[in-house]
């Protein structure tokens, strides 16, 4: 047998080859025109002499499974990191999981140069964009908490526009003035490759901001806060972008432009928001016929989100915005329609592409770093650090300072600590940096130099040192409490009665705005998006409902060590249509107990409730 198989490792498809130096039956050359003849023409002019190999039993083809084999080996080395990061709950406490994994690149990508190999360029803008990011910011979307980040929905805004706006050309300007000065050696560098810089660099990135948010469980008006500054910065950081990418050729830019600037950010936000909420509706109303075939139905949400991303990125729009529109829009209506299994293959294949395509950009991060190349100046690397916490501070200083103004709840100066100290770089800024073109910014390489800086600062510093300040501050954690229904139940006496005492005060504040749309859409979308009967079912029925499903799932799995609640859905139903009732008449005594004035939102017994209180 060792006789047999040796030197028969051949390549695919050489079992029996033709012995291609065939002689003609004259000992001439082989005659071209003998091609085009017939079979028995050529048997008749040229003699083959076939010549038996032995067959191959064992072949070897890499370059014919090369970019899977490799892309399962990245995958695999991700999650094996991954995994034994959780298994040593000591280093897990001191050091987050992102910084561990960028130093598993840089080994990585060490080894690789070590070994007299080309490091490849594995972070390139493409495979960012368009493969990695996409499953973290669906995630982030599908499973956004809706409340928490509408009601404070103006701060966020204020952090990531005007916030953005000021750290892009806090950071740009004074970047250009320094490198004006003798001695840097840097006086080629123009105002708007400067403002390109900052415009980059400026924006949070929401994959660094998850990676550290999540393990130090921060309290969910300080995580909303920056999460959502993260992820609303994106249309600023694009349209500022493009447009200082497409005057640095020109030299200046016109008042005009930044009408136009103005005009494109408003196009690229809403543009953004409106193709998600259309892709969401789709999936929404197409996972309504799915009855039938449940074992379709999360592809239906993957397709839909990723379909509303690209179609997003093909007008330069907001992808990041398009898929949280999408996830958040389609997320009540789906859940209404699909199974519970289906629920739950979308929930864990979500987290699981998400913590594979996280844990994958870190490392990839540690390897492009290995790879440069590089152009090292003190003086702009140095000063760009030093820029992006001063005006991080400053911006969230100044801005806290006009929203506590208009603010219920305040934000206290450890909240204003942390929100400036979390303000983390990532990925996105890096491939942003990558995408510029060599010919049009020769300081490129000095600026992608000083970008991966910056990331490595704030992942390794403030990432690593977050925890303990939060400790040592003694700033309010995340409680993992469940909710209860009584709990819910509260919730939605308190939004009843603002809403009813705004009706009487005449004042449309947004408790008013958001009970019209709660009417709405369960007058119409609810019957057009959801299935059957559901869509009568009332929000605190379907809590309930939902709540006693995960408890019967809890009882079986623990042995029956959970006590279920002993309300019945019908005196539920009854209780919940009475409290609204009370919550009207209550809201009419307190508020006008001398005039009474049904608003038009009040039909049937409601009204005759609300007078009969009234007199």
């Amino acid at each position: 047998m060792l006789i047999f198989l040796e030197g028969t490792v051949l390549t695919l498809g050489a079992a029996s080859s033709p012995d291609i130096s065939a002689q003609d039956n004259t000992g001439g050359g082989h005659d071209r025109r003998d091609d085009h003849r017939g079979i028995a023409g050529s048997h008749e002019q040229t003699n083959y002499t076939y010549t038996k190999k032995a067959f191959p039993v064992l072949s070897l083809d890499y370059h014919h499974i090369q970019v899977p084999f490799e892309i399962s080996l990245w995958v695999l080395l991700a999650s094996l990191m991954k995994l034994g990061f959780h298994l040593i709950p000591r280093l897990s406490g001191i050091v987050p999981e992102s910084c561990l994994l960028i130093v598993v690149g840089l080994l990585v990508g060490g080894l690789i140069k070590l070994a007299g190999e080309e490091v490849p360029p594995v972070l390139d803008s493409n495979l960012f964009f368009l493969c990695l990011l996409p499953p973290i910011i669906l995630d982030a979307g599908y499973f956004l908490p809706i409340r928490p980040f509408m009601e404070n929905i103006g701060t966020i805004l204020m952090f990531a526009v005007v916030g953005t706006l000021w750290n892009a050309f806090f950071v740009g300007g004074l970047l250009y003035a320094v490198c004006q000065i003798e001695g840097t050696y840097l006086s080629q560098v123009e105002l708007l490759p400067c403002l390109l810089f900052g415009s980059i660099i400026s924006a949070v990135d929401p994959v660094a901001v998850l990676a550290v948010f999540e393990e130090i469980h921060i309290n969910e008006l300080l995580h909303i806060l920056v999460f959502g500054e993260s992820l609303l910065n994106d249309a600023v950081t694009v349209v500022l972008y493009h447009l200082f990418e497409e005057y640095s050729g020109a030299g200046e830019v016109t008042p005009m432009d930044v009408v136009l600037g103005v005009i494109c950010f408003l196009i690229v936000s809403l543009g953004g928001i409106a193709v998600g909420a259309i892709y969401g509706i789709l999936a929404a109303f197409t996972s309504r016929f799915t009855s039938h075939t449940r074992v379709i139905e999360p592809l239906f949400v993957f397709v839909y989100s990723y379909m509303a991303y690209l179609s997003a990125e093909m007008f330069h729009l907001s992808g990041i915005m398009a898929l949280i529109a999408c996830g958040a829009v389609m997320r009540p209506y789906v859940e209404a329609n699909i199974s519970h299994k289906s629920h739950t293959t979308v929930k864990y294949f979500l987290k699981m592409w998400s913590s594979v395509s996280e844990t994958l950009i870190f490392i990839f991060l540690g390897v492009a770093t290995v790879a440069g190349p590089h152009a090292w100046n003190w003086t702009f690397v140095s000063v760009t650090v030093i820029l992006c916490l001063v005006s991080r501070v400053i911006g969230v200083v100044g801005l806290t300072f006009i929203i506590n103004k208009f603010r219920i709840v305040k934000l206290t100066t450890k909240d204003q600590f942390i929100v400036a100290y979390g303000g983390l770089r990532g990925a996105i800024a890096f491939s942003l940096g990558y995408l510029l073109n060599k010919d049009h910014f020769p300081m490129r390489t000095m600026f992608l130099t000083a970008i991966i800086t910056e990331i490595f600062f704030t992942v390794f510093v403030q990432g690593m040192t977050i925890k303990p300040l939060v400790d040592l501050l003694a700033v309010k954690k995340k409680q993992e409490a469940k909710r209860s229904i009584n709990e819910e139940i509260h919730t939605q006496f308190l939004d009843h009665l603002l809403t009813g005492i705004e009706d009487i005060c005449g004042h449309y504040g947004h408790h008013h705005w958001k009970d019209k749309l709660n009417r709405f859409n369960k007058k119409y979308i609810k019957k057009c998006l959801i299935a059957g009967e559901r869509y009568k079912e009332p929000q605190l029925i379907a809590f309930y409902h939902k709540m006693e499903f995960k408890q019967a799932i809890e009882l079986v799995e623990s042995g029956g060590g959970v006590k279920l609640p002993s309300a019945m859905p019908s005196q539920l139903t009854s209780s919940t249509l009475d409290s609204h009732f009370h919550i009207v008449a209550l809201a009419y005594i307190l508020a006008s107990p001398c005039v009474c004035r049904v608003p038009e939102r009040f039909e049937g017994q409601e009204a005759e409730l609300a007078i009969t209180s009234c007199k």
